[in-house]
Order: C-alpha cells, then sequence, then structure tokens
C-alpha cells in the first residue's frame, strides 16, 4: 500500500538521532494505514533528492520519464518507532552523519510542513515480535536496528529477561530505553573500540553467559558482522533457527540499492555456507 505522509514534528534524541513526526497531510487522518504488529515494522519511504521538489502524488515513471536522474526519488527502509492511530501521528528516527546519504541529510533538513516535508511510503512490512512465552531474550544490534531493538524492549512484560549489545559512535548517541523487563544493557562505543565496532559487539554477544531455556533472538545491523554472530549462535550456542531473527540492515562499502541488489545473494550464500557447516 501506497502512503502519503507529511512531517509535522522534529525532535534531536542525540546529536545524530533526529525523530520525525508524520501524519496525513492537510490534517487529514491515518485510520486506513494498514499497521502490523511486528517489533520491526518498517516502510520504504521515496524521497526527493537534496533541492527537489515533487508535488504529491506523483507518478514514479512518469517522473523518471520527464526529468533527469539526479531528481528521481529515491527509496529507503525506515523502522516506524511509533503508531499512534488515534492521534493521526507515526514516528521513525533517522540517523545523521552530515552529509552522507540520502535519508539522512533530507531529516536533518526537513522543515515540518514545508515544501520537502510530503513524502510517499510503501508499505509496512515486518517479520520479528519478542515471543514472549520465551525465558529469555538477546537484542544487538548497531544505530540502525535501534528503533526495532527499543520496540521489543517496550513490549516485554514484567517478568520477563532480556541481554541487549547495541553498538553506537559513544555515550552521547546512546537514548533511554524503557522496558518492565529485568534488562541487562551493554553499549558498544565505535570510538573506544580498538577493533572495529563489528567485531566489538560480536565479542560482547560470544562473552554473554546465556541462561538455560528457550531463548529467543534479534540480531540485525551490519551484515559482515551479522553473518558472524549468525554462526556464532547457531553453531557455538546450539541455537535453532525458529529462534533467530537475524539479517543485515545494510552493507559496509555498498549503498542502500547496491544492498538490496545483492542482499538476495548474499543471504543464499549464508545458507550454503551454514549447510555445509551442518552436514
Amino acid at each position: 500500500m501506497v502512503t502519503q505522509l507529511q512531517v509535522v514534528a522534529r525532535e534531536w534524541l542525540t546529536p545524530h538521532l533526529v525523530r520525525l513526526t508524520f501524519s496525513a497531510p492537510d490534517g487529514g487522518s491515518l485510520a486506513d494505514f494498514p499497521m502490523n504488529d511486528c517489533a520491526d515494522a518498517y516502510v520504504k519511504l521515496e524521497l526527493p533528492p537534496r533541492g527537489v521538489v515533487l508535488d504529491l502524488p506523483y507518478d514514479v515513471e512518469q517522473v523518471r520519464a520527464t526529468r533527469p536522474a539526479h531528481e528521481w526519488p529515491v527509496r529507503r527502509t525506515y523502522t516506524i518507532r511509533r503508531f499512534d492511530p488515534a492521534g493521526d501521528r507515526l514516528t521513525m528516527d533517522f540517523v545523521v552523519h552530515g552529509d552522507d546519504g540520502v535519508a539522512g541529510p533530507w531529516a536533518r533538513d526537513v522543515v515540518p510542513h514545508g515544501p520537502t516535508s510530503n513524502v510517499l511510503v510503501y508499505g509496512p512490512g515486518g517479520g520479528y515480535s519478542p515471543d514472549l512465552d520465551a525465558d529469555h531474550h538477546l537484542l544487538v544490534g548497531d544505530a540502525s536496528a535501534l528503533p526495532a531493538i527499543a520496540v521489543a524492549l517496550e513490549r516485554l512484560p514484567v517478568g520477563a529477561s532480556a541481554d541487549v549489545v547495541l553498538g553506537v559512535e559513544d555515550s552521547g548517541h546512546e537514548i533511554p530505553l524503557t522496558t518492565d523487563a529485568a534488562v541487562r544493557v551493554r553499549w558498544i562505543h565505535a570510538a573506544c573500540a580498538e577493533t572495529g565496532i563489528g567485531e566489538a559487539i560480536e565479542a560482547a554477544v560470544r562473552a554473554l553467559e546465556l541462561p538455560d531455556g528457550d531463548v529467543h533472538v534479534f540480531v540485525h545491523g551490519e551484515a559482515g558482522w551479522v553473518k558472524a554472530l549468525r554462526s556464532h549462535l547457531r553453531f557455538d550456542r546450539g541455537l535453532t533457527r525458529e529462534k533467530l531473527s537475524i539479517s543485515g540492515y545494510w552493507r559496509l562499502g555498498a549503498n542502500d540499492e547496491q544492498w538490496r541488489e545483492g542482499k538476495r545473494a548474499w543471504n543464499e550464500a549464508v545458507e550454503a555456507e551454514e549447510q555445509a557447516r551442518a552436514s
């Protein structure tokens, strides 16, 4: 489903994390927005390049036929942090690293109700929610997975337990996490990591003493270290695939289009390696 949204508010959570609040344009309603129950519910935003204003609604094929390529909208995938159907509000968090990328600079510069505040979104999709019957939860991610992990923690009830490992740039990029569960949170800072942030996240997970019983796992972030942890959790920890939600949100050295084009082949190669190891 395609939905037209407008940015109506902006809030900086950290120096590099901005929260945008969206609503339907012109005071409209989001009553028909098909929100799902997934903790990692996401949409694909169609964003205008910097300095380009596209009148909504528009036909993508017509835009491509009538405008130069540098004015074509681009799609980026973002987790829905919160959806309030009664208030007709939807929020998403965006990581901003200077002028790098498309979505970050747009989120940094967009003026609520301004000329570039209107966007089209596709979805939502999603596939993970914490198993409330599990004995323990393991939630691991970098900044790209922080919104989904925050949603998952909010859903854990009193009596649940979880280990959380989160990799961010430094302490200034940490955000408060709300939960009723008994949670141990380990923040990994890239600025202090002797190796890369991915290796530091992997080492922190390997060092965890997970309790016996049914452990439900969510691991998302950069594809390289996610792959390493997937192998560790399956073969060293003995967790079954059914208990794991593991995927690379992005890949170092590839932009979003390149990663989307190659993600299926990447996943198939990972599956083949695991099958060979298991045989």
